[in-house]
């Protein structure tokens, strides 16, 4: 084979390493994302159990959620870290319905929800 030639194709390799980013990380990383946290806050009130923040895991999304009355009006809302979160609206239970929001996609997502 010629020497260019095989010059030429193990630049064009390392371009390809390069532009893929192999070279930049060969480690995976972990991201986490930090979330707002409160165990309990009333309507019109500030948080009054557990404020703080929270880091989640790759395994865990940010959380907020929102429990009504049965007349729809707002009775108690919550914030934090939970693992296998997912997007409720209307659960009934009992005499109240929750909705929970999840959400991952920078440091305290869950913030204004």
């Amino acid at each position: 084979m010629n020497k260019s030639l095989l010059l030429g194709l193990l630049i064009l390799l390392c371009c390809f390493k390069v532009l893929s980013g192999s070279f930049l990380n060969s480690e995976p990383t972990i991201e986490t994302v930090q979330c707002r946290m409160c165990h309990m806050q009333f309507p019109r009130e500030e948080c009054s159990r557990g404020k703080g923040m929270c880091v989640a895991t790759l395994e865990e999304a940010c959380v907020t959620g929102r429990i009504f009355k049965s007349d729809g009006s707002p009775f108690l809302s919550f914030k934090g870290c939970l693992k296998k979160c997912a997007n409720v609206n209307d659960v009934k239970w009992n005499n109240y319905s929750v909705n929970l929001r999840c959400c991952r996609g920078y440091n305290l997502c869950n913030e204004n929800f």
